[in-house]
């Protein structure tokens, strides 16, 4: 480290006023304060509080609960391909030499473009680069099949920083998550490459008979009626992985999806991470679970159709309704502010969710729809809040 700090300090002066790099100083910034603490202080005067807490370590908290998500979905995405071949028992470190080929090329598309495109923007725009991207850079592979084109990931990810944040005027302004962006303008413009069949093999090994990469979301809503939905999905596999779509394996997350989506256990690992040290909200986690359960459980009494009928409890272990809820509905940015409209805004999102899987055919996801579309709404949400508050406190005055 005191190389590069040597390095650093000796180009410093072509970066700064009347240097020939000048314009990119910006540039130089953002790599001195990522590698090292910046030495700037604060020059207003008088009593302040300080603490260890920044921007790039609040970032670096929200990697390190995704960290079990990534992990274990470069296994998964291994262990899957074995599945496929009929070599269930391959060896551990074969299947993560598997997911580590396919994932890691994602993760480097997806942080390449997003930050050079932020570097782009912090020189012609003269402020300095934000770590608001370090999260969503990592996002957004895990929000990606990981059969999904190298080349579809860098346009998605291009198209979610310019258009979904940089337009608005950079970190701190969008008004819909990022990661999210990418995912949906991927969706809409190559709905056959992000959704569907979920690719789990590797190369010209030939395929088990009767295998199939379908999601549980789309076995559920593909079940016909008269059948059992939860049968259909215990018996799913037969032949080939018999219960891989088992209560039990669906929150373990040893099945096909996208590759940081599948296990509900390594999502709830990284919500106790983000709620003890204060950086995800709780409220809105426990009630987009809610929200979700409530729904279901109305649709329960509703029925009329095998995917109606779906338990209420196995909407949260499908799909990606944890990961959603975990990482992408507690985004300080786009998430309500206050208090009570964090509990409305997690609500919204959980019922919503349902209610797209189970009326929208064709698209039996609705995480992403749904907290995009209450992205839109949240500043309403807080504005009724603080609006109802005011009323309580005028009517309390004049008493």
């Amino acid at each position: 480290m005191k190389f590069l700090r040597k390095q650093l300090d000796k180009v410093k002066h072509s970066f700064e006023k009347g240097g020939k790099l000048e314009k990119y100083y910006y540039a130089y910034e953002a790599i001195d304060t990522f590698l090292f603490a910046p030495n700037t202080t604060n020059d207003v005067k008088g009593a302040q509080i300080r603490d260890a807490v920044d921007l790039k370590r609040l970032m670096m908290t929200v990697i390190i609960a995704m960290v079990p998500c990534l992990l274990f979905g470069i296994y998964n995405v291994g262990h899957q391909h074995f599945m496929a071949i009929g070599q269930a028992k391959a060896a551990v470190a074969d299947k993560i030499v598997i997911g580590l080929w396919q994932v890691l090329p994602i993760v480097v598309v997806s942080y390449g473009v997003g930050l050079g495109i932020e570097f782009v923007f912090s020189i012609l725009r003269k402020h300095p680069v934000n770590e608001g991207f370090l999260v969503t850079g990592m996002l957004i592979p895990l929000v990606m099949p990981p059969d999904i084109p190298l080349w579809q990931v860098g346009v998605a990810t291009a198209f979610a920083v310019i258009i979904g944040k940089e337009a608005f005027g950079g970190t701190g302004m969008n008004v819909v998550n990022v990661a999210l962006t990418a995912r949906a303008f991927l969706y809409f413009a190559y709905p056959t490459d992000i959704s569907g069949g979920v690719w789990t093999y590797l190369g010209d090994a030939q395929v088990v008979a009767g295998y199939s990469g379908a999601t549980p979301l789309a076995v559920a809503a593909e079940t016909i009626k008269g059948e059992n939905v939860v049968a259909a999905l215990n018996t799913f596999g037969a032949g080939w992985n018999e219960g891989v779509f088992t209560l039990q394996n669906l929150f373990l997350g040893f099945r096909p999806g996208s590759i940081g989506e599948t296990s509900t256990l390594m999502c709830l690992i990284g919500a106790l991470i983000l709620i003890v040290t204060g950086t995800g909200s709780w409220k809105i986690i426990v009630s987009v679970f809610g929200g979700a359960y409530i729904m279901a459980l109305l649709l329960n009494l509703i029925g009329g159709s095998p995917f109606v009928e779906l338990p209420a409890h196995y909407h949260l272990v499908i799909g990606g309704l944890a990961f959603g809820a975990v990482f992408m509905a507690t985004d300080p940015v786009t998430a309500a502010q206050t208090e009570t409209g964090k509990w409305v805004y997690g609500l919204l999102i959980g019922m919503l969710t349902i209610l797209i899987r189970v009326f929208n055919p064709a698209y039996p996801e609705g995480i992403m729809l749904a907290i995009l579309f209450m992205n839109v709404f949240a500043p309403v949400i807080d504005y009724m809040v603080v609006s109802a508050n005011k009323k309580r406190r005028i009517q309390r005055a004049t008493v």
